[in-house]
């Protein structure tokens, strides 16, 4: 009875073992599953959307951002703000001169105190940003300063000093020839005080009847609403709470002259403790305006620099009241927001039924605030319906209301189009997504596209600009590429191949930008931007502003929702700018109607770009591009020079053009237009880099006033050869040119009746006269190209003595190049006595010269036409004589004796 109990328990207990065995298996099973599942989940869906952030609420406070309350831009927890109500001015209102700098050029004067201080910098960028000429120095503690008149005009509409003090304290000679300036010329002057370890805390400024208090914490910005300067800024809004440090100044002053733009009250009460009580609550100015009631001088003054974002909308002002609106824009700002990528994206990150309608609800929110505000969508049918299920569903819900919005092609496949090569192929992959627009009832009539990427928009892939035209009858693009992405504030416009190209603006918001809480930096980084920082300053100095944003930020946090219709609120809570919006086409010519100086562009090398290089064809190579130019001027023996550089067994020529023979005439003529792959055809591949010599000779490039710009923009490192004869024959030989050539002008006038015509004179006559003289002004030409190359890249060749003793002359150019190996010239030319001037030795003694149309032999040249010849050239040798003296180039030898000539006479 025991034994059988006991195989019972045995039995019962195995039993149990084995359901608990058979337990954990299934638990381990399941947790593996539930893992596997977890992951799948996880990687498809990055993380649970959590609800978006909510826009900046209207100028009366309303709405925080998620988390915190928004007070001054870079400060911590800050406070709303409210309506600013200042007590009206009692009395007679000041009169306040009328600003007139008419007699001055249009160019900003700006003392630094170096070349690397931060605040220049800001005042440079923010120039550079307006489009508004300056130049910099920097700032004497003593000497002279610069030149500030010339030819009864003056120089500057305006000067800028860094630092205050360095213009209260010059010395008393150049302090009244400054304020003498200013004061005959109409000429303002803005200062930047910042306070310092060494500064008093209360100091009277030298020469005014103005006080500093210096070392301030300082709360609760406000705008003084009678401000004479105040054109962009609205002043109805305080910015409450404290402002960033405790170095802020302020100006107190009797005198009727200062008109306080900005203030604040005192953090604390002690710190203006001796003036009184209350004086914690009472405004202080820490920007004002000095309305020229002193010395006739009006000037801005800040009491801190321009880190605070509302200093730099004042100084805008600034600038504006003082060069009486010349430096200064319109009221009017045109925004288009791009959305990039739409159907394109991997799943979790796509817009749903929900997102699109947001889309929509804030579309029609900004409606009444920005006239005609659309979300331009650009979109490659491909990736339509790649998402989730609810990802699908809202690519159908934007199909829905496609109307609604205005749209523009990508690649069909997303591609950067410099990938191909073929514009058939090119064009194909455009047809497809053609096909997608026109079965889905896309709009396809708004004549602006946008390349994944940039690529081929700059650098410019003609491929991709034939193909656009062929198939979507493209009028517009846009890319953030053009000159370089950084500094944005560089970014300009051009136009090639009838296709008109705007710079395109980023406004912190990447494809990766997903997530309020998750930005980079912190959400505060997006909202400083928007309230006041980068993002607020490219609609403020900007006329025009493209911004890219992409399908992901209208998903998941809806940033991109969030940022517009915030900085929206924001740009008309402070300023009095009329924002707008237009579609692509008619944006292009608003935009070169303000720019037409940016109709023409400047071409870059793409190999000193990485950026650039990435995006620029495989089958392309700056290997291709010349090493050494050789500029003219015309008549003066470049083709013979051409000529004997060819025979160098290390130096290869441009191929022969159809039109202009040995010249391809780029850089200064319509041939620019063609592009740089259009240059580059004109060059062969190079055996070896580093010892062939490329080069082309353009004879009108020396005194063609966009050449040097244009040739330093894509041969930065580039030699320069320029040959000068004495200028008299080079003007008879260009007439004897344009006779043989059948100038009806040249035909119908004598030499002397070309040179001396009155400006009053036939146009035709003053056309040849113009070619005949100024090409021979050297040194106004060989400056200009000074401006754009080193003196080490520039080589002078003397003309006369190429003509002498070539081999004498091309062993110096040779020196000069650094070509190996040296080539015996001596050997390679001999004199032709027939033709009057050295050709190629050929075997058996025979020579090989140029053309019949070279070393053509016509009458001397008259002694009166030498005589005023001479006399007209004289001032302009005499600079060349300085300026060859400066570089350290010898004197060519027909320079001498002209100055000996004149000289003597």
């Amino acid at each position: 009875m025991v034994g059988a109990g006991w195989s019972v328990w045995k039995f019962s207990r195995g039993v149990r073992q084995l359901e608990l065995h058979r337990l954990i298996l299934a638990l381990i099973i399941f947790c593996v599953l539930s893992m596997a599942f977890l992951a799948y989940y996880v990687s498809n869906n990055p993380k649970i959307k959590e609800a978006p952030p909510l826009p900046f609420s209207d100028c009366d406070g309303g709405a925080m951002p998620p988390g915190e309350s928004v007070g001054a831009v870079g400060e911590g927890p800050g406070v709303q703000r409210a309506p600013l109500f200042l007590p009206p001015r009692h009395g007679r209102p000041r009169q306040v001169k009328a600003v007139d700098n008419s007699r001055t050029e249009p160019v900003v004067l700006v003392f630094v105190e170096s070349i690397y201080s931060q605040l220049g910098q800001e005042i440079v960028a923010i120039l550079e940003s307006s489009r508004f000429h300056y130049r910099t120095e920097i700032a004497p503690g003593k000497g002279d300063i610069p030149t500030l008149t010339e030819r009864n005009r003056g120089r500057y509409t305006l000067i800028i000093y860094e630092n205050l003090l360095k213009y209260v304290n010059l010395d008393a000679w150049n302090r009244d020839l400054v304020d003498k300036y200013c004061a005959e010329y109409g000429v303002g002057v803005i200062g930047f005080y910042k306070a310092n370890e060494n500064s008093l805390l209360s100091a009277q400024l030298k020469g005014f009847p103005l006080f500093l208090h210096s070392h301030l914490g300082l709360r609760d910005y406000r705008i003084n609403p009678n401000a004479p300067l105040l054109f962009i800024t609205k002043p109805n809004q305080v910015e409450q709470g404290p402002l960033p440090g405790d170095d802020w100044t302020i100006f107190q002053s009797n005198h009727s002259t200062y008109e306080p733009v900005l203030l604040a009250s005192t953090k604390s009460s002690e710190a203006l403790g001796h003036f009184g009580p209350g004086t914690s609550r009472a405004f202080h100015a820490t920007v004002v305006q000095d309305l020229g009631l002193h010395d006739g001088i009006q000037r801005v003054l800040f009491g801190n620099n321009l880190n605070y974002w509302l200093h730099k909308l004042i100084f805008v002002d600034a600038i504006a009241y003082l060069t009486g609106k010349r430096l200064c824009l319109s009221l009017d700002r045109h925004i288009l927001v791009d959305v990039d990528d739409i159907f394109v994206g991997k799943e979790g990150t796509r817009m749903k039924v929900s997102d699109v309608e947001a889309l929509l609800n804030t579309q029609n929110k900004l409606r009444n605030l920005v006239p005609n505000f659309t979300f331009n969508l650009g979109f490659s049918g491909k990736f339509y319906h790649t998402g989730t299920d609810e990802e699908d569903r809202g690519d159908d819900t934007l199909l829905q209301h496609r109307n609604d919005f205005w749209w523009f092609p990508h690649m069909w496949s997303h591609m950067q189009p410099h990938l191909f090569h073929n514009v058939s192929v090119l064009a194909e992959q455009m047809r497809l997504n053609k096909a997608f627009a026109q079965e889905h009832g896309i709009p396809t009539d708004m004549g602006y596209a946008v390349a994944p990427h940039h690529s081929g928009v700059y650098p410019v892939h003609s491929q991709l600009y034939e193909a656009w035209k062929s198939v979507w009858g493209i009028r517009v693009t846009s890319t953030e590429e053009y000159p370089h992405l950084r500094p944005a504030r560089y970014r300009r416009g051009f136009i090639h191949n009838r296709i008109q190209v705007l710079p395109r603006q980023t406004c912190g918001l990447f494809t990766h930008t997903i997530f309020y809480n998750e930005y980079p930096g912190g959400s505060k980084e997006l909202d400083k931007s928007i309230r006041g920082g980068e993002l607020f300053l490219t609609v403020l100095l900007n006329p025009i502003s493209i911004f890219m944003t992409h399908l992901s930020n209208y998903g998941n946090n809806r940033l991109g929702l969030y940022t517009f219709e915030s900085l929206v609120k924001f740009v008309q809570c402070w300023t009095n700018l009329k924002l707008q919006t237009l579609p692509p086409v008619r944006l292009a010519e608003k935009y070169f109607q303000i720019f037409p100086e940016e109709r023409d562009p400047l071409w870059q090398n793409p190999c000193h770009d990485k950026r650039h290089k990435d995006i620029w064809s495989k089958e392309k190579t700056c290997d291709r591009l010349p090493k050494f130019l050789v500029i003219g001027p015309q008549k003066t023996g470049t083709t013979a020079l051409h000529s004997f550089l060819s025979l160098h067994p290390a130096i290869t020529s441009s191929f022969p053009s159809p039109t202009t023979f040995e010249e391809i005439q780029f850089f200064g003529g319509a041939n620019y237009d063609n592009g740089i792959d259009w240059y580059m055809d004109f060059f062969p591949f190079p055996s070896n880099v580093s010892t062939d010599f490329m080069f082309e000779k353009s004879a009108n490039y020396f005194d063609t006033e966009a050449a040097a710009k244009r040739a330093a923009a894509l041969l930065p490192r580039a030699k320069i050869l320029a040959v000068l004869i004495n200028p008299s024959d080079r003007a008879y030989s260009w007439y004897q040119h344009q006779r043989a050539h059948q100038d009806p002008a040249a035909l119908n006038n004598s030499f002397h009746a070309v040179v001396t015509a009155d400006p009053s004179a036939a146009r035709d006559l003053l056309t040849l006269q113009r070619r005949c003289l100024n090409p021979g002004t050297y040194a106004t030409h060989l400056e200009r190209w000074l401006l754009h190359y080193q003196p080490s890249q520039l080589h002078i060749v003397d003309g006369a003595l190429l003509r002498s003793n070539p081999a004498l002359v091309m062993d110096g150019i040779q020196r000069f190049l650094g070509v190996t190996p040296i080539f015996n010239y001596t050997q390679a030319l001999m004199y032709d006595d027939s033709k009057g001037f050295w050709c190629q030795r050929l075997e058996g003694g025979r020579s090989k010269c140029l053309g019949k149309s070279k070393g053509r032999r016509y009458p001397e040249m008259s002694p009166e036409s030498r005589a005023f010849l001479a006399e007209f050239y004289r001032e302009h040798n005499l600079e060349l004589l300085h300026l060859l003296n400066r570089l350290g180039q010898p004197l060519p030898s027909w320079l001498r004796q002209e100055l000996q000539s004149t000289s003597w006479s």
